[in-house]
């Protein structure tokens, strides 16, 4: 049957977000008569309001109550704003309840969504009997559970949006229709509403921002004191000077635009600079902010202790020059206490120390040595009555120590008495037998001088044939970049350095060359990853790749690297030999990744016009895999390169002349000041100058 309610001019809405919208919905004026009421939700408001009192409202409820229950319709007793209920009031409500025929109470909160969807689940079950019985959930089990469901939505969203959204640039509009479809995006905002979702998304997008932000300010962080070695690096332009003031210096330095730029707007992490991943420089207000003054200070500490440390090098230095205890052959251990002082261990480590006094000794001790040897030539008459074979008996050897002991410079050898006796031994046997060999001054006996002088003019015919190498001293030395990134350039100068001598010295076919190299792995563009330095002039290249990335790497590394000469009037580093070279990765051998990598190499390679290696057909591996053989032939096809460049054909125009014997007698003593160029230069740069036919290797 129907009911009349009395209602005037009350309103009704619809609101399918969130409370407070009612102007936002349709709105319907409640008719004036009857209705057809199937169930009542008889609500009591259980917070503690201002100006109001609860007993009356219960009051009201009660003959509310009374009223309603003349319908015989079904009535659920609601306990609304439970989030802020009053403990008393809530009891209260439940023994009104169970005083009025055991009604069936819910609790709620609207704000927190908490069992509003229980309420009319519960009057539905009451009304239609045929229904499921309903579990009343208490509000505080209820709303565990709802934080639970929250919370596991939220999870759920957010990881939607961290996979849809990498970019610190995107917007709501485009992102939210990206995710209407997902259900996770659609249960949480069924829970909590559009406004929190895309709370959350602003979030992540400014968190994606301030990481990005971080990223690019360590990398200027990092760049900084690099800048700073390459425009301040005197210490007495800077020692005096505040930061502010440093701040205009660096401004006035040639290379200033090279490692810094000046934004119009600041600060610069609130500017489009942020996304401008071309331009690398530094944003010159980065110095006004508390890690870059730190660098400085750094920088300047660091240049104060280098000054320092430079100090106390030459300080001990001078303390080795002056002390009398200082003498050839000394061991440090004996020496330590008579030079050493409480500021030499402040500043520097003992083992510097050490390797300063080791090259002390050896000045000295081949100063002593040279020194011995004189004092042997001037006591001539001593090896004279030798038997021929010029081994000396034991009473001789006495003879001769006896009478150069009061000579200081047998003294001076008094802690290396094995070696003073071994120099006049050598000394005897050159006098009896006086070759380049056996000449004390060897390998720099003025024979072998003049051998390699006269070598280094021309390569004899039988010489041309087995393709050996010259001696000239402008081949003697191989200059080779290493390229690539992640480490890989690294590692591998570290391999081909293991292969080296100590001194940096590499043999190939029995020839000795000094190998330097300069593995590169950042942008090339920057003065300290350039190819080219004013001491650096590379003679080839290898390029390494182990990935997609890396060989993306070096192709751009080598375009830039091109780029940058064009129109220069040196450009040969656009001709500069390249060799490309797949690196394994540990544990990937096989499979369509190398098969990719390799055929991606192999066009790169017919691209840049260089020659590829493989890993199958080169044998080089990675890490300790590395393979000599191949390694020689890289370095022998790069002396083919600067060997071509270097050397012009010394074919001569002028018709042979007839044979004529010019025999030049040089006396020259080996250890004098001139060098032997000065003597023969004028003869060997005659344009009839030619080798000798009979084969020595001193003759022309």
């Amino acid at each position: 049957a129907a009911t009349k309610l009395a209602s005037a001019e009350k309103l009704m809405y619809f609101c399918t977000d969130q409370l407070g919208l009612e102007q936002d919905f349709e709105q319907k004026q409640m008719p004036d008569g009857k209705l057809l009421v199937d169930g009542f939700l008889l609500c009591i408001d259980v917070s503690r309001g201002m100006n109001r009192n609860f007993d009356d409202q219960l009051k009201f409820v009660s003959n509310l109550y009374n009223q309603v229950a003349k319908t015989k319709k079904p009535i659920v007793v609601v306990l609304t704003k439970c989030d802020e209920g009053v403990e008393r009031y809530i009891r209260d409500a439940h023994t009104f309840a169970l005083s009025k025929k055991n009604l069936q109470v819910v609790e709620t909160s609207a704000r927190s969504n908490v069992n509003i969807d229980l309420a009319f689940s519960t009057l539905v079950q009451l009304i239609d009997k045929s229904r499921g019985k309903t579990k009343i959930i208490p509000y505080f089990e209820a709303l565990k559970q709802q934080s639970q469901q929250i919370a596991a939505a939220k999870d759920k969203y957010e990881w939607l949006v961290s996979r849809i959204v990498k970019n610190h640039n995107e917007t709501w509009s485009n992102v939210s229709r990206k995710m209407q479809s997902s259900p996770e995006y659609q249960d949480y905002v069924y829970l909590e509403g559009t406004q929190k979702a895309k709370k959350l998304f602003l979030q992540h997008v400014h968190r994606l921002k301030q990481e990005h932000i971080e990223r690019r300010r360590k990398m200027y962080l990092a760049m900084l004191p690099q800048a700073f070695e390459a425009l301040i690096p005197d210490l007495d332009e800077i020692d005096h000077l505040s930061c502010v003031k440093v701040e205009k210096l660096l401004e006035t330095k040639a290379d200033f635009s090279k490692w810094f730029v000046v934004l119009e707007e600041t600060p610069w992490d609130a500017t489009s600079h942020i996304d401008n991943m071309e331009n690398e420089r530094i944003p010159f207000d980065l110095m006004e902010t508390q890690p870059a003054e730190q660098l400085y200070e750094a920088h300047l500490e660091k240049l104060r202790n280098e000054r320092k440390r430079a100090e106390m090098r030459r300080a001990f230095k001078e303390n080795l020059e002056t002390s009398p205890f200082i003498t050839p052959g000394k061991p440090w251990e004996e020496a330590r206490s008579f030079i050493m002082n409480e500021d030499f261990y402040m500043w520097l480590e003992e083992s510097i120390y050490m390797d300063i006094y080791s090259k002390h000794q050896k000045q000295i001790i081949e100063k002593a040595k040279e020194e011995f040897q004189e004092l042997l030539l001037e006591y001539s008459e001593l090896f004279y009555e030798l038997e021929l074979d010029a081994k000396p008996s034991k009473e001789k050897m006495g003879v001769i120590q006896d009478v150069l002991g009061e000579e200081q410079r047998f003294k001076a050898l008094q802690k290396l008495q094995a070696e003073r006796d071994a120099l006049i031994l050598k000394h005897i046997h050159f006098v009896y037998h006086p070759t380049k060999e056996t000449c004390p001054s060897c390998p720099l006996c003025v024979d072998s001088k003049i051998e390699q002088l006269i070598n280094s003019r021309f390569i004899r015919p039988s010489e041309r044939n087995q393709k050996n190498f010259l001696s000239d001293s402008n081949i003697d030395r191989i200059n080779l970049v290493i390229l690539g990134k992640d480490g890989l350039a690294r590692e591998l100068a570290n391999e081909i350095r293991a292969l080296c001598t100590n001194d940096d010295k590499y043999v190939i076919e029995g020839k000795m060359y000094e190998l330097s190299l300069r593995p590169i792995e950042g942008n090339v563009r920057l003065p300290v990853n350039s190819f080219q330095t004013p001491t650096f002039q590379p003679h080839g290249c290898l390029c390494l790749y182990n990935s997609k990335e890396s060989l993306s790497y070096v192709v751009e590394s080598i375009e830039k690297s091109r780029e940058s000469t064009i129109g220069r009037r040196e450009n040969h580093l656009v001709h500069l030999p390249l060799t490309l070279i797949l690196v394994n990765k540990r544990g990937d051998t096989s499979g369509e990744t190398l098969h990719s990598l390799i055929q991606q190499g192999q066009q790169i390679a017919s691209k840049l016009q260089c020659v590829f290696l493989d890993p199958a057909s080169a044998g080089i591996g990675y890490g300790r895999n590395i393979n000599e053989k191949q390694i020689s032939q890289v370095l022998k096809g790069l002396l083919d390169s600067k060997r071509n460049l270097n050397l012009v054909s010394s074919t001569s125009s002028i018709k042979d002349l007839a044979d004529v014997d010019l025999r030049i007698v040089m006396c020259l003593m080996c250890g004098d000041p001139f060098n032997v160029d000065d003597i023969l230069l004028p003869i060997l740069q005659s344009q009839t100058y030619r080798p000798s036919q009979c084969g020595s290797s001193s003759s022309v």
